[in-house]
């Protein structure tokens, strides 16, 4: 595997080629090191860092501060893949300018080589102005966490012709208006298809089915760490959450027993 850094052209390379982009999700350099040494292409600095990381029942209590500070963590850890940071909520939308800042932000400040917005056709001239400038943008359709309020929850989205027509045409304007791929969440996998079919960008995937030209999962999720959460999409890869209780549990009862340290870990 090359150890040369990925790229936009790297990915659009994998695109083209038929070979799917692979993405995980990372909040600090330890993770991002593991990542990265194991080939992942890129690590999503995801606004869901509020719920994995800082214990949020959504994304919502997360600022543009502390996807910075992960993001800056991240970049420390990483040599090879492509970071994207998140725009978190009302970090974007409220104004071209505020929005167009906040995006340069993660770029200068956490070192993020795109920024992911969630949002169709409404964000199409910020998309637009942020390509013309130098950020590259991911957009995002589907289930769109930072909308759940307005969305009834975390339901999958995209179940009706209308709202599959919709998603369709989001995905076009968003292409248009210069964004290199999209994530789609929670999506029927016909639909995904579909979506993925009518554009010439990649889509990425996380719970929409394998027709995508690319996968994302929560890293803590797909590493076990996360056991209570089981969505149908998910799968484990490992069971650390387990592995790391027993380990905890052995260190508890050497330290107690004075079993460690032993001469072997002592000066």
């Amino acid at each position: 595997m090359s150890s040369s850094r990925v790229t936009l052209k790297t990915l659009r390379d994998l695109y083209e080629s038929g070979t799917p982009i692979t993405m995980l999700t990372a909040y600090d350099a330890t993770f991002a090191r593991l990542f990265d040494e194991a080939g992942v292409d890129t690590l999503l600095v995801g606004d869901s860092l509020g719920n994995v990381v800082q214990g949020h029942d959504s994304t919502l209590p997360v600022t543009l501060d502390h996807v910075i500070y992960h993001c800056a963590a991240v970049r420390r850890g990483c040599r090879r893949a492509h970071i994207v940071a998140d725009l978190p909520f009302l970090s974007y939308g409220a104004g071209l300018e505020s929005s167009i800042h906040n995006a340069g932000r993660l770029m200068k400040e956490g070192g993020a080589e795109s920024v992911k917005l969630e949002g169709g056709r409404e964000f199409a001239e910020l998309i637009h102005r942020l390509v013309r400038i130098g950020i590259p943008v991911l957009g995002h359709l589907g289930l769109t966490p930072q909308s759940v309020h307005t969305l009834g929850g975390y339901r999958v989205q995209g179940r009706t012709e209308e709202d599959v027509k919709r998603m369709i045409e989001d995905a076009q304007i968003l292409e248009e208006a210069g964004a290199w791929g999209v994530v789609l969440e929670m999506v029927p996998a016909e639909a995904a298809q579909r979506v993925t079919d009518a554009v010439s960008i990649p889509t990425i995937g996380i719970g929409a089915g394998r027709g995508t030209s690319g996968q994302v999962l929560v890293g803590y999720d797909m590493l076990g760490l996360n056991d209570g959460f089981k969505p149908r999409f998910l799968k484990h890869y490992a069971d650390h959450g387990a592995s790391a209780r027993d380990a905890v549990r052995a260190f508890c009862d050497e330290v107690r027993t004075r079993a460690y340290p032993d001469d072997d870990h002592s000066f």
